[in-house]
């Protein structure tokens, strides 16, 4: 029992007195241990008797054999003293484990011992955050911001090595143990020696700087056509109007609500030829920059990891479009709109292009020529991570990234994201090492490269890691376009987000109403309602979205925006001067209050027994999604051809999802928060949900976003609301039912407790 208590207090000595954090505290393999000398240990120093020498030397003299009595009893006495005085101390104070009597099982007893005392000990979330708000401060910030700035850092570049090695060494410094995953890509890149080029008539010619990666390639000639934004909507009322699309080249504004890769794909639906996109500027000869692939990561290795560089399968992805596609500038757009003639185009197609009369164009236009010469560049990249292992949980992580590459100074796309990423690698780092912070789990920082092409780093690591991370990895907090204005918060998430977001939002204070001193951020949208005032649909393009609808990992974005688009994203004009007047010139205040909501929620993952995922607030977005499943399928069985079409099994499998939500909260409120085992089990149960909201029958290289939800393709609840094809789409009906059973089976936890009622 003395060796068992020593062996406890050694190791929380270790623990928390140590000036330097081991994240393997809890896994170490009981080496180290406390000696106990007893009476009858030898002393190595003392002197003993020599040959030729049997009365001893002359300082020592043998005492009479009942002087040995003596000295024996009197050890004796003190020995059964020590012991009692043992028993004592461990029976009067709360036992850290108890008494264990077999070898094999002492290091798990102790183990278990150190988690408790923990838990016991450690920092409140009033100090946590307190700690996280005394360490992220916005002239910290500010210079790291200086460090982190970069003219050229494209993907691969040697820009983007060198802020990737400045990111390693900082993670270093911080002993997060740092890592790198190195992908070999193909990357679609403007030639050099073949600019691409945009004829107006016979006479105006135009070469761009900007380009739309992953075009294809060659060249197209059509009449002019002006349609807006390319949404879904513009295109019906293009075609209410009888305006002639196919074989044309169209003419778009990039919008900033749908991506480019989406205008590109709603547009070639349609037969055009070539699509050219233009930025509305006041500076009219800003360059854009962008993809146009619908989807995310390397398109030639749909569904798997670019490792190997020396052979890439003959295979690309779904999401290539098979037009043109060029961006031009503002300039450019007003000697196309100039010269297209046509009828007069609706209100809501009116830009802001000075002088110009906005018209369709169509038959009598002018026709445009478009050549796209774009070519295919393998490419080395590297992903960069660092972590902070947890104490009690370190196989469960929280993972925040950034990308840091950039088509220009890309400020508000990477520079703001790194810098922040750094900076709270940086504090909680130190939050650990000095003040005493112990994280349940874990906290891997992932810098990203090639996210200016699709996500293409961080979708390469998922389809490289994916069985190493779909069960681990609790949520993704990304940190791309943090930051471009000064007015609201607007966040894309899962719903398992959607309540920690809005309780974070209550804590952390306001940066943007200066001299509204002490409100929140939730003050700020208070009084409306907090779901549309502050979430949106996620797009694909947004750096979560393969996180989310690809891993099926609970995944969340937010960024400070203003009442405008922020103008520059995307462009060469994304630099810090155009940023600090988008923030009202307080971009360092602004940015660390981003850092503390993404901090915040990352900690409270990291921090709290359970899980704060909120598997109820699922329940309202798939009663809605069924809803609407509901009426369609009544107006499609309105004419009796569709015997037997019903959304009644659908209906079932969402009650069979609600019973378990709600049961799981009922146990959650029953259970002992202090049981590492039962809170473990509520956990697992919590992240089986994203995962299993992803179909299990469609394939990953076909349709890699199978989330049931979120994803894209015929297997979506979004698509059974669309299509005429009834037999497609009873099919459809009965895969999307026994996907969310089986969801609400794994929330249900064991077997013999599954919702068996379908």
């Amino acid at each position: 029992m003395a060796a068992t208590v020593n062996q406890v207090r050694s190791s929380l000595s270790k623990m928390f007195k140590s000036e330097r954090y081991s994240p393997f505290t809890l896994q170490s393999d009981g080496e180290s241990h406390v000696e106990v000398k007893l009476s009858d240990d030898i002393d190595d120093h003392a002197p003993s008797e020599q040959a030729g020498q049997p009365g001893g030397s002359p300082s020592y003299r043998p005492r009479p054999k009942r002087n040995y009595r003596m000295c024996y009893l009197a050890l004796g006495i003190l020995f059964i003293f020590i012991i009692g005085y043992l028993i004592g101390y461990v029976s009067h104070r709360s036992p850290l484990q108890e008494p264990i009597s077999c070898d094999s099982e002492q290091k798990e007893g102790v183990a278990k011992a150190v988690a408790k005392a923990i838990v016991k000990y450690s920092l409140s979330w009033t100090n946590i955050t307190s700690l996280l708000a005394r360490r992220l401060t916005p002239d910290a910030f500010n210079s790291r911001l200086s460090d982190v700035e970069q003219t050229d850092h494209t993907a691969g570049s040697t820009g983007d090595n060198i802020l990737g090695n400045h990111v390693l060494e900082s993670f270093k410094r911080l002993e997060m143990e740092p890592w790198t995953d190195t992908h070999y890509v193909q990357l679609q890149m403007p030639n050099s020696e073949k600019p691409n080029r945009v004829l107006i008539g016979q006479d105006e010619v135009c070469q761009p700087k900007g380009y739309l990666a992953y075009s294809a390639t060659g060249k197209a000639k059509g009449k002019a056509v002006y349609g807006n934004y390319g949404s879904q909507e513009d295109l019906a009322l293009l075609q209410t109007l009888k305006v002639e699309l196919n074989g044309t080249v169209i003419l778009l504004r990039a919008s900033g609500q749908i991506s480019l890769a989406q205008q590109v794909a709603n547009v070639a639906a349609l037969g055009v030829s070539a699509v050219l996109i233009y930025p509305e500027h006041k500076t009219e000869t800003t360059e854009l920059y962008g993809h146009v692939h619908l989807g995310s990561g390397d398109p030639y290795t749909p569904g798997f990891p670019s490792f190997n560089h020396t052979q890439f399968p003959p295979t690309q992805s779904s999401g290539l479009p098979n037009v043109l596609a060029q961006s031009i500038t503002a300039q450019t757009a007003v000697k196309i709109l100039k010269r297209i003639g046509g009828p007069d185009s609706p209100p809501s197609f009116k830009g802001k292009l000075d002088n110009v009369k906005y018209t369709l164009g169509g038959a009598s236009s002018e026709d445009v020529t478009v050549e796209v010469n774009n070519v295919l560049q393998d490419t080395e990249i590297h992903n960069v991570f660092g972590v902070i292992k947890g104490f009690i949980e370190p196989d469960r992580y929280v993972v925040l990234g950034a990308q840091r590459d950039a088509w220009g100074p890309g400020y508000a796309k990477a520079t703001v994201g790194t810098t922040l990423l750094l900076e709270l690698a940086r504090a909680v780092s130190e939050m650990v090492h000095t003040d005493g912070f112990r994280p349940r789990r874990s906290l891997v920082f992932a810098s990203w490269s090639a996210g200016e092409y699709g996500s293409v780093g961080a979708t390469e690591w998922l389809e490289g890691y994916l069985s190493s991370l779909d069960r681990r990895v609790v949520t993704y907090i990304s940190l791309d376009g943090v930051v471009t204005g000064n007015y609201a918060v607007n966040a894309s998430a899962s719903p398992l987000l959607h309540s920690l977001l809005e309780r974070t939002m209550k804590e952390v204070k306001n940066p943007i109403g200066f001299g509204e001193s002490g409100k929140s951020l939730y003050d700020h949208v208070a009084g409306v309602n907090f779901e549309k005032a502050v979430f949106k649909p996620m797009q694909m393009e947004d750096s979560a979205y393969p996180f989310l609808a690809f891993s099926g990992i609970p995944s969340l974005s937010f960024r400070f925006v203003s009442q405008e688009v922020y103008p520059h994203y995307g462009t060469s004009f994304d630099n810090k001067e155009y940023l600090g007047f988008a923030t009202a010139h307080h971009l360092g205040s602004i940015a660390t209050g981003a850092g503390l909501v993404a901090g915040q929620l990352a900690l409270r993952l990291v921090h709290d027994h359970v899980l704060y995922l909120d598997v109820l607030r699922y329940r309202k977005v798939l009663s809605q999604s069924v809803v609407n499943i509901n009426q369609r399928l009544k107006q499609v069985t309105r004419d009796g051809s569709a015997e037997g079409l019903s959304a009644r099994w659908l209906i079932m499998a969402l009650g069979s999802y609600s019973r378990a939500a709600t049961d799981l909260n009922t146990e959650l409120l029953n259970t002992d928060l202090t049981d590492t085992l039962a809170c473990h089990n509520i956990n697992d149960r919590i992240m089986r949900v994203e995962h299993n909201l992803l179909s299990p029958f469609v394939s990953p290289k076909e349709v890699p976003f199978r989330h049931l939800l979120f994803g894209h393709g015929s297997h979506t609840m979004a698509a059974m609301l669309e299509g005429e094809d009834r037999e497609a789409l009873r099919t459809q009906l009965a895969l999307a039912t026994w996907t969310l059973q089986g969801c609400a089976n794994a929330l249900s936890g064991d077997v013999w407790d599954s919702d068996n009622q379908i």
